[in-house]
Parts: C-alpha cells; structure tokens; sequence
C-alpha cells in the first residue's frame, strides 16, 4: 500500500456527539484518521462520541478544533466541499469517485488534501464552499435524498480506499503545487481590503455577493505559492498608484488654495 497521507475530514458545526462518533468509526474503517471540528454545537471533547465510534479512539483523540472553516483549511492544498444542494457558485462538481482521484493524485505529488462536510441541519454556507477547489455530490435517488452525515463521509471514504488498495499509478503534476489555503485567503483578503478602499463593492448590500464570486474565480486559477507573492505584489502596487494619485490632487488643491488671488 502506498505511503500516502489520507484526505483530512473537516466537519463544519456538528451538532450531535454520537454524529462525530459515527464519522470517527467510518474514518477508521477505511483508513482515515485527521479529524477537524469546526464550532461543535456542544463544545469539544464529549463522551457520547467515544460512545459510538466503536474502539476507534485513535480518530477521536486525535481531533483538532478551529473556530471557523477558513482556520481549519488553511494549511491544506486542495479541499473539497461535499453538499447535494445547488449552489451559486460556479465551481465544478463531482461525484465522489472522480474527486477521489483527483485527492489521490494532489497526495501522491506531496500536498495536503481535505474534505469538507455540513453540519447535520444547515449544511455549508456558501461563502465556506467558495473557499474549496469544487464540490462533490454523491449520486443519490432523488426521491429519498437525505444522507446522515456518517453515511456522506463513508461513500467518500471507501471511494478513496478503493483508489488505494487498487493502488493505480499517480498522475504528477508538471507545475508547481497550488498554494496552501492560508496563503489564498490571504491573497483574497488583501484584494478585498484594497477594493473596498477603491469604492469597488457598491452597492454596499452586494458585498457579501461580490466578494464570494471574487473567490471563486480566483480559486478555480490554482495559484502557486510564487503565483500568489505577484498578485499580492500587483495589488500592492495598484494601491501604491492609486495613493500616489490622491496625493497628487490633494497638494494640487492645497496649493491652489494658499495661492494669492490677483487683483484685478
């Protein structure tokens, strides 16, 4: 079997302790064992998950919890959100087969990989789903759509065990890896701090909207960690100019000001 690094679990606000239990004793039947929360509902650890995950402790002593989605991807490379609702984001979908290999390939050339779950109610919010390379959704009857969140994880899961034991040769990237989340976000907030500034989200009301669409085109560009350091570059210099400019008029309308009027 290859040595390879299994795709981190994220499982955004849980809600039930005996769900996270569940999750945990999929996780380890098919070899997964980096479980993240992200806001448990009932706050983290709880005994009723121990209770349920069936002896796969390791898993659940394990987990790590981050106060928000962005925190809990940031130092993976490529993340995938799984949801079956349809989402205004233009990103592409998969099932959970084609999204195993392409996981299976970005471990095999060294990088870090998740996959993203909602909680058992809401499931994700868009603006956390903007924030990962696309989305998967398991191909369900649907008639009777509704999976529990142990079941969402266990499909994902044994597709990438599958991939495993058959153990197919990896396809390697030519260029260079893609960033690591925490330098996207980074590089997204960095624009959306200049654009702001530059009166470019109006109306205000459209922000949310904007900034999210903003995300998702940049995200689906693969920037490497190089690709990155320019566009922060080029967007620094763009705010440099735009200060140089209204520098510029301010000393002009000063000195328009303190100039003598001529009398006439």
């Amino acid at each position: 079997m290859p040595d390879l690094t299994p795709p981190a679990v994220i499982l955004d606000k849980p809600q039930m302790a005996e769900n996270i239990g569940a999750v945990a004793r999929v996780m380890a039947n098919f070899g997964l064992s980096d479980l993240r929360l992200v806001s448990p509902r009932d706050g983290w650890p709880q005994e009723r998950a121990w209770a349920t995950a069936s002896g796969a402790d390791w898993v659940l002593d394990g987990v790590r919890v981050f106060e928000s989605v962005a925190g809990a991807i940031a130092d993976l490379n490529t993340v995938f959100a799984t949801t079956a609702r349809p989402r205004e984001t233009r990103q592409p979908v998969r099932t959970p087969r084609e999204s195993s290999r392409i996981l299976y390939d970005e471990t095999a050339s060294g990088l870090k990989t998740g996959l993203l779950f909602g909680g058992e109610r809401a499931g994700l919010e868009t603006t956390d789903i903007a924030l990962c390379a696309g989305i998967v959704t398991i191909p369900i009857d649907p008639k009777h759509h509704s999976l529990n969140l142990a079941q969402a994880v266990a499909i994902n899961a044994y597709e990438w065990r599958t991939l495993i034991l058959d153990a197919p040769p990896p396809r390697f990237r030519e260029a260079e890896p893609p960033a690591s989340n925490d330098l996207l976000i980074g590089l997204y907030e960095h624009l959306e701090e200049e654009l702001e500034n530059g009166g470019f989200f109006y109306p205000p009301e459209k922000k949310r909207s904007m900034s999210q669409n903003l995300r998702v085109m940049l995200g689906r560009a693969a920037f490497s960690e190089q690709e990155v350091a320019t566009m922060r570059g080029a967007i620094h210099a763009l705010a440099r100019g735009r200060g140089r400019v209204l520098a510029k008029l301010a000393a002009e309308r000063a000195a328009k000001a303190e100039k003598p009027e001529t009398p006439e």
